[in-house]
């Protein structure tokens, strides 16, 4: 029995060998994780957030677990472009898994930078605009303003020609309105969702746990429901690639996303319960395939028809001979 083809195309250029790839945030820049498994193995690597200039991010405690989940204040805690460009991308070339950079900043202009020295250094498969970050200061008003998301995926499409993915907010009141802001800029593809803002509450200081203004990126199983059903509404919105993100801790879950609308997973918190869960979660797919029987990933992605049930006979016809 053959396993199926798993192939995603995510548009210009970016080509998956397998549709599940690893959240921003969650697998630092690949390094850690490459000592502990084949990391080659999975569709793609997304960076953590990298921003113009090195960032300390914010002070400690900075995450904390709750019922079904976790919540991080990290911060965009990173090196900084540069690093990222001069010392990181070089050894990304030299890997089979494509990596997708994660871009944040807290204007236009720091965006716009980023890509400009991203763009002079080789291995790197293409962006992912975080326009949704919780946890710093400004950046998440362009994934709340569909306008001015739009705006900063134009300029951004007119700085690259690589693949630009575009990481949307859910806490939106309409995010359709936004994923087709930004399909109408020139975004290939977008990623749905970034974290839901959360709060816990330390009862022995009646306070919260989280420094700051106490609330933080709310991930994990908690929010699965509500990532599938985002990732719906993104489906109905716009045409092009969406690849869904938020709660993913085995293979079943990540099919209900590919079934929701989903071209493409994002594996996050459920690495740091098991560095392997999304190698684990690309096996299940591959198995489930199999048991199926299906040679291509669509075949899994939508459900089989349905026989109609039988009419009940009328009392006239339980009457006839």
């Amino acid at each position: 029995m053959s396993a199926p083809d798993l192939t995603v195309d995510l548009g210009r250029g970016l080509v998956l060998s397998n549709p599940v790839g690893l959240a921003s945030g969650t697998a630092g820049y690949g390094f850690e994780l490459r000592q502990l498994i084949d990391l080659d193995r999975l569709g793609a690597l997304f960076t953590k957030g990298t921003t113009l200039r090195p960032r300390d991010g914010n002070p400690p405690p900075r995450v904390a677990e709750v019922r079904g989940g976790m919540l991080n204040a990290i911060g965009l805690h990173n090196p900084g472009v540069e690093h990222v460009a001069s010392a990181y991308a070089p050894e990304f070339s030299r890997w089979s898994i494509p990596v997708v950079v994660n871009v944040a900043g807290g204007s236009v202009e720091d965006y716009l930078a980023c890509l400009d020295r991203l763009e002079r250094a080789e291995g790197l498969a293409g962006y992912e605009l975080n326009i949704s970050c919780p946890n710093i200061a400004n950046g998440l008003d362009f994934g709340r303003d569909a306008a001015a998301a739009g705006r900063l995926v134009a300029a951004a499409r007119a700085r690259t020609g690589r693949h630009l993915m575009v990481k949307l907010s859910p806490n939106v009141t309409d995010i359709g309105a936004v994923a087709r802001a930004v399909e109408e800029a020139g975004a290939d593809a977008v990623s749905a969702v970034n974290t839901y803002v959360g709060m816990k509450i330390h009862r022995g200081i009646r306070a919260p746990v989280l420094p700051g203004r106490g609330t933080g990126g709310l991930s994990g199983p908690v929010i699965k429901a509500l990532a599938l059903a985002a990732v719906a509404a993104v489906r109905q919105a716009v045409r092009i690639p969406v690849v869904g993100v938020g709660g993913i801790m085995d293979a079943g879950d990540a099919l209900e996303f590919l079934i929701a609308g989903a071209d493409a997973v994002q594996v996050g918190t459920a690495t740091f319960v098991n560095p392997a869960a999304a190698l684990d979660v690309l096996d299940g797919l591959i198995s489930a395939g199999e048991r199926a029987g299906a040679s291509r990933l669509e075949e899994l992605r939508h459900r089989p028809p349905t026989r109609p049930a039988a009419a009940r006979p009328s009392a006239a016809d339980r009457d006839l001979p």
